[in-house]
């Protein structure tokens, strides 16, 4: 299969990459700029430029290709995270690109399957329950522009290709961002936020990169792509470890939904995958958080 990868060097990108090529696929990744060409060959994958925001770009972009992967996202550092200001690069990826992607696909007839990337953290607080996709939604604030991606792409479902849409649980790995998380643990920082006993959905991005590529079989639809879901205990002390630190401290669930984007992070999310296990055959290599994740 011809596919193309948006977002092919980034956390979740790199490791997709690698595996459609050890799968046989043949990978282009898109270069937003000359000056992106390099890092875009680096993964392996053949650069092809053009702009996500574009249609006229994009779909040349995509032309003589079967299928293509959106995961590009833009997401803050620690500090800017905590405004609304912070989120802006990538609502507006998700939600101004995906629209872009599905106008491009739209005039690119050989394109039969689109795959965009969503969060797992748009499902409201579900205690102890499992939550597949038809559990209820809560997204506002900044992961409301995962919802508006997945509707944006949607419609081509409607049109006679394949649309699927990934609601993926929180990237856990040596990735810049979980480093940055245990390197503030060793300062005295939470490594919970919310209750120890509630629920969270974390994936390792090897993982969720192999449930994309298998996602690229299944029909229409939306489809969580997670590990097994652990008690945050079990997330942290993994974490901890990681950190070389003794016991993972958490943030209280009440303090945590004080501040805006803190409070999705304190939910409890017993999120299930079942649905693309039973769609593809796909199961996490690394089914729950330990050594191997870091």
């Amino acid at each position: 299969m011809r596919v193309m990868v948006i977002g092919a060097t980034g956390v979740l990108g790199r490791p997709l990459v690698r595996r459609l090529l050890a799968e046989g696929h043949e990978v282009s990744g898109l270069a937003r700029g000359e000056d992106r060409v390099a890092a875009v060959r680096a993964t392996g994958a053949k650069p092809v430029t053009g702009s996500l925001f574009d249609v006229d770009s994009l779909a040349g972009a995509l032309s003589g290709h079967d299928a293509v992967v959106n995961v590009a996202t833009r997401i803050p550092d620690a500090r800017h995270a905590m405004t609304a200001s912070g989120w802006a690069e990538n609502d507006r990826l998700r939600i101004d690109g995906s629209r872009t992607l599905a106008a491009a696909a739209r005039r690119v007839g050989e394109l039969g399957i689109v795959v965009q990337e969503g969060i797992s953290f748009v499902y409201a607080d579900g205690g102890d329950a499992e939550l597949d996709e038809d559990a209820p939604l809560a997204a506002s604030g900044h992961i409301a522009s995962s919802t508006v991606a997945h509707a944006n792409v949607a419609e081509l479902a409607d049109e006679g290709r394949t649309a699927i849409r990934l609601r993926i649980g929180l990237l856990v790995s040596d990735d810049p961002m979980t480093t940055m998380m245990l390197t503030a643990a060793r300062r005295g920082s939470p490594l919970i936020i919310g209750r120890r006993t509630d629920w969270t959905a974390a994936i390792h991005p090897d993982d969720a990169a192999a449930g994309a590529i298998a996602a690229l079989r299944a029909p229409s639809g939306v489809y969580n792509l997670a590990a097994d879901p652990v008690r945050k205990q079990e997330l942290g002390e993994a974490m901890a470890a990681a950190a070389g630190v003794r016991r993972p401290r958490a943030l209280p669930k009440w303090l945590a939904n004080r501040v805006g984007s803190m409070s999705v992070l304190a939910r409890s999310q017993r999120v299930v995958s079942t649905r693309l296990t039973e769609a593809t055959g796909w199961r996490p290599e690394r089914a729950a958080p330990g050594p191997s994740w870091f």
